[in-house]
């Protein structure tokens, strides 16, 4: 009896056959298989099980896929998800989790390696100097400010002076580029006398961002010591929100607009009457302790830096505003503690932590730091604070270390804030809400008519 089929059938078979097909491995097709048909193997060859999102995985293929397969699993896991910009991490015992690539992440160890590479490059202060002039080149060239920009002609939009318990707080505004404003709050001693200190607040990557308690706190503490300190949003979030997107963010050009706001910011301050531009300091944590080391890395008008759980040689900040340009490619590669250490000679307090990638700081990165202030005879313009208990945060225990740091250097009068006992004590700070804080209205409506809306019309600065 002959063999018969019905046209449904055939028709089923000859897509399986295609299908199968797909599937073909030989060196014809590079042997190639989908990615997630691959996993499924890893998973059945070894007994383990990989979580990860579909969208991952959706319509990858691994070109010769069962040659990239060892005895190990791990060796397995790398030569497979390398080719496709994936990593992996362990979970627990046969249980692993898969991500895109984090390209601004190393591990601990190949930070420390790092580390040692870069310290052969340079043996003395003249070696190290050739070194920093050519990265500072090379961070502004990566960052399109190679040259600045012209600058808007516009003056800050100034509103809402209260008065507090030894400060007062004005909201600012201030034109950066055409049509683009950066917002922050300007916190000013009581009564100022003579030339007094500025201090760069930058936000970071916290809820409630430049609102938050905290950065009110660090804020009003240094102008009720008597310096003049501003906090500012980061790009596309606090008011910024009002004309970019918050997906706009995570665009690489954000990290050449916070750096420029942060110019513009600093260029204004020191125009004021009553600033003293031999004492110019800068703080912040997360993404604000990112801005901190790479705005006293470009701009010597910067004498005084405090970056806070952000000091790692592992780890150059996750998000496009912090690594986004490639500064970390300069140089044939550096790295947060190499950028820190342009600072030199220059006062420097690096507050680290025991809970994110600031752990090791203490054994690993601060020696190196020491060694580049050493160069100067300087070691002691360097210091580290650690908090081995403590988390990712600016929190009450990084703020009394930076307002002893930045009063002994900028020769503040800490006694105005300090208890009986010479505590410095934050008690008599006003935590505001939102909208006392809005330079534009509760809804915006104080927006600049010739504020730009769309992130094209920023980028043409730039092209």
């Amino acid at each position: 009896m002959g063999f018969r089929i019905s046209v449904r059938n055939f028709l089923v078979l000859c897509f399986l056959g295609i299908f199968a097909a797909s599937y073909a491995q030989t060196s014809d097709d590079a042997f190639k298989k989908p990615l997630k048909a691959v996993i499924e193997d890893i998973e059945n060859q070894y007994n383990v099980k990989i979580r990860y999102p579909e969208d991952l995985v959706k319509d990858r293929w691994v070109t010769y896929a069962g040659w990239r397969f060892r005895p190990d699993l791990e060796k397995t896991l790398s030569n497979v998800m390398s080719s496709q910009d994936i990593t992996f991490t362990k979970e627990g015992e046969g249980k692993y989790k898969l991500q895109s690539f984090q390209y601004h992440l190393k591990t601990p160890l190949e930070g420390r390696q790092q580390l040692e590479y870069l310290w052969s490059k340079y043996s003395d202060v003249q070696s190290w100097e050739k070194r920093k002039a050519g990265l500072r080149q090379c961070m502004w060239q990566a960052l399109k400010l190679s040259p600045l920009p012209a600058k808007p002609q516009s003056k800050p939009i100034i509103s809402n002076k209260r008065t507090m318990d030894g400060y007062t707080i004005e909201n600012v505004a201030i034109e950066t580029l055409p049509g683009v404003y950066v917002c922050g709050s300007l916190y000013s001693p009581l009564n100022p006398k003579g030339k007094i200190p500025v201090i760069l607040n930058p936000d970071g990557h916290f809820g409630d961002g430049r609102y938050r308690a905290d950065c009110q706190y660090r804020c009003a503490m240094e102008a009720r010591m008597g310096a003049m300190a501003f906090s500012y949003d980061l790009f596309a979030w606090g008011e910024s929100l009002l004309q970019f997107k918050s997906e706009d963010h995570r665009r690489s050009l954000a990290m050449t607009v916070q750096a420029l706001n942060s110019i513009r910011i600093l260029d204004w301050m020191l125009s004021l009457k009553n600033a003293d531009p031999n004492r110019v300091a800068i703080t912040g944590a997360s993404g604000g302790g990112s801005q901190t080391m790479l705005i006293t890395a470009l701009d010597d008008r910067i004498k005084l830096s405090v970056p806070v759980v952000m000091f790692s040689s592992y780890h150059s900040g996750g998000c496009p505003c912090e690594s986004g340009m490639g500064v970390h490619l300069c140089g044939g590669g550096t790295n947060n503690v190499e950028i820190a250490a342009m600072a030199a000679p220059r006062p420097q307090l690096v507050l680290s932590d025991g809970k994110d990638w600031t752990q090791q700081v203490p054994k690993v990165e601060f020696p190196y730091l020491k060694k580049t202030y050493g160069f100067y005879g300087q070691q002691s313009q360097a210091e580290n604070v650690h908090f081995a208990q403590e988390g990712h945060d600016y929190g009450i225990s990084k703020r009394l270390a930076m307002y002893d740091f930045i009063a002994r250097h900028f020769h503040l009068d800490a006694k105005k804030v300090q208890d009986k006992s010479g505590r410095f004590d934050e008690s008599k700070v006003t935590i505001e809400k939102y909208p006392a804080m809005y330079v534009f209205g509760e809804k915006g409506e104080k927006l600049p008519a010739n504020a730009v809306k769309d992130f094209k019309e920023l980028e043409k600065n730039f092209n």
